[in-house]
């Protein structure tokens, strides 16, 4: 009986621990990585005299689709996109458009074909098949970059049309296109034998043809096509000096594959107001989409200021704000006018239009139930000052008020170095940096690590509302040379046209200048790490500027130096640019390169 009980407990002990690991789970096995293969398709892939709409392409696991609309295209593209639909193994591609005689279609799924399981993607499957005798086997291929940053641009569509139709971009769709990867790359595939003509397009509505507005490039000359057929020796050795076999093998050359595109957007956005408000009584601003080369006319309907408003603009003309000197008519809760200025119509043309505007001031709500003053000159005229303890020696001290001021008594301004215990004036310049007394300057050339003293009276500054300014004082201490590094830059060869720029790791402009023969000098810079740029200003206005598409008129040429420039206080780097050097003309610092932007 005892070797029964020792049986029956051993299997009891075992059920317990089977009991215990089926609570467990199963531990599985490796995490699968491979892709789904392709087994069969109907067609086969590259079939001719194929009229069918549907295509079956079957895996060996299941799948499914991931992000179809970023990832499928059909070249040349469709007017209704096909409807693709996965189920179990089997993948099904309907065409809903009808099929042109003799072409070639070509089908790129980029990577929306995964598996059910895992996701893992069939990277950049393309299947092609032509509706006539021969299918189409040419190929050109490329790069696209930023026009202005020279990144890589992803996603963006890249197709042909016949090189004798100048305007085909505006009327009508690809004849082939493709898209760019994460790189910028593209390759647009089974090409008929023929002259063409390249574009870039970031389509926001898929039309595949130019909207103003849109991310557009373009090459100067014709893409002519071409296959070459190369042969290579590949020689196996039987030891280190004797030739075994040297086979012969042949490889497939398409071209052009080095083709350049700079992508940018025209300056043509719509011209239209965008807002208007009124936060204070004695102000209001209107702003518009984009700068103007006129400002809007108003004519008041349910005032008549007696002293003209005061306008502040900015350089662009597109942030506008009105002062109002007039107590009877800031006093109004609500200013009705008419606003008559330039829109952009659905051509983009610019035409009159005129609105009629009800601005409102809401005042504060008091909730001690006491009558309390909106006016502007119930309260102290505010000064703000941009200085610091630690003040740059290129700086100019710059005032900003919040209200334009009428009158400025500089003899109630002193501005005092201090030296050891005695205290010295200094003379400075004076210099109103807007019309209408919002903004002033105070210049004066600093000597290096001294302390200095800004102090501003009362009523120095009277503003617009009768209000005064409170006393202001202010102490700061200017740098040293020995705080900043200096970057010298000799562009060879030279180029007058040359507009440099020292930029950060953000592409920040810190200083921007002409070229200069004999280098150029980039002088108080804070240490630290930074870059140059230069763009090649060919009609002189300062600035760079986009390209224009119907012109055939390119963007402003842009280069960066090759390398990051670390600057350390109190040190002078020199640098000799070599534009000429034979490198890539596109290529910037990697510590720069943003690889995956999109437009």
């Amino acid at each position: 009986m005892k070797w029964i009980k020792c049986i029956t407990g051993l299997l009891l002990v075992l059920i317990m621990i089977s009991c215990a690991n089926r609570a467990a789970g199963p531990t599985g096995g490796p995490k699968d990585s491979i892709p789904p293969v392709v087994l069969r398709s109907v067609p086969v892939n590259g079939a001719i005299n194929y009229k069918k709409k549907e295509i079956l392409v079957y895996f060996d696991e299941n799948v499914t689709l991931d992000k179809v609309t970023d990832n499928f295209i059909i070249s040349p593209p469709q007017q209704v996109q096909p409807v693709l639909k996965a189920n179990a193994r089997v993948l099904s591609v309907t065409l809903e458009d009808e099929l042109m005689d003799s072409t070639t279609y070509s089908l790129f799924f980029g990577n929306a074909i995964v598996d059910l399981n895992e996701k893992n993607p069939l990277e950049n499957y393309q299947f092609a098949f032509s509706t006539g005798n021969e299918i189409d086997t040419l190929q050109v291929g490329g790069r696209l970059y930023d026009a202005w940053t020279l990144d890589p641009v992803q996603g963006i569509f890249v197709g042909l049309h016949k090189h004798d139709k100048d305007s085909a971009l505006y009327t009508d769709k690809f004849i082939r296109v493709t898209k760019t990867d994460d790189e910028g790359r593209f390759s647009i595939r089974n090409v008929k034998a023929g002259i063409y003509s390249v574009y870039a397009l970031g389509d926001a509505n898929r039309d595949f043809m130019y909207q103003p507005g849109e991310a557009v490039s373009f090459l100067e000359s014709a893409v002519v096509p071409e296959v070459k057929v190369q042969q290579r020796n590949d020689t196996v050795w039987k030891d280190s000096v004797t030739i075994d076999t040297v086979r012969v093998r042949r490889t497939v050359a398409y071209s052009p594959d080095t083709l350049t595109l700079r992508l940018f957007k025209e300056d043509i956005k719509r011209q239209y107001l965008v807002k208007s408000e009124r936060k204070e009584a004695y102000s209001f601003s209107m702003y518009f989409n984009r700068p103007s080369d006129s400002l809007p006319r108003l004519r008041p309907l349910n005032f008549e200021p007696t002293t003209p408003l005061l306008l502040q603009k900015n350089s662009t003309l597109d942030s506008l704000t009105w002062w109002i000197p007039d107590s009877a008519v800031y006093g109004l809760d609500t200013l009705s006018m008419t606003v008559e200025y330039l829109k952009t119509d659905s051509l983009f043309r610019l035409v009159e239009q005129v609105d009629t505007l009800s601005l409102i001031y809401r005042r504060p709500v008091n909730t001690k139930k006491e009558v309390r003053s909106t006016k502007p000159s119930s309260k102290a005229l505010a000064v703000s000052a941009n200085l610091s303890s630690s003040f740059d020696l290129n700086a100019k001290i710059r005032l900003q008020f919040g209200i334009p001021v009428n009158k400025v008594d500089t003899s109630k301004i002193t501005l005092s170095m201090k030296k050891d215990s005695l205290t010295t004036p200094v003379r400075f310049t004076w210099q109103a940096i807007d019309s209408i007394g919002l903004q002033f300057q105070l210049d004066n050339k600093w000597e290096e690590g001294k302390s200095y003293e800004l102090k501003i009276d009362s009523a120095a500054f009277f503003g617009l509302y009768h209000n005064t300014n409170v006393e202001f004082k202010s102490g700061f201490k200017t740098k040293t040379a020995e705080d900043y590094s200096t970057l010298k830059i000799l562009l060879e060869p030279f180029d007058s046209l040359a507009v440099l720029q020292l930029i950060d790791s953000k592409e920040t402009v810190i200083q921007q200048q002409p070229a200069q023969a004999k280098g150029n000098s980039f002088q108080y810079v804070k240490p630290g790490d930074y870059f140059v740029k230069l763009f090649v200003d060919a009609n002189g206005n300062g600035k760079w500027d986009t390209g224009e598409l119907l012109n055939k008129k390119f963007p402003e040429k842009v280069l960066y130096f090759s390398k990051k420039l670390t600057l350390k206080a109190n040190w002078e780097l020199e640098e000799t640019w070599n534009v000429d050097s034979g490198g890539n003309p596109y290529a910037k610092p990697d510590d720069l390169v943003k690889k995956t932007k999109k437009q």
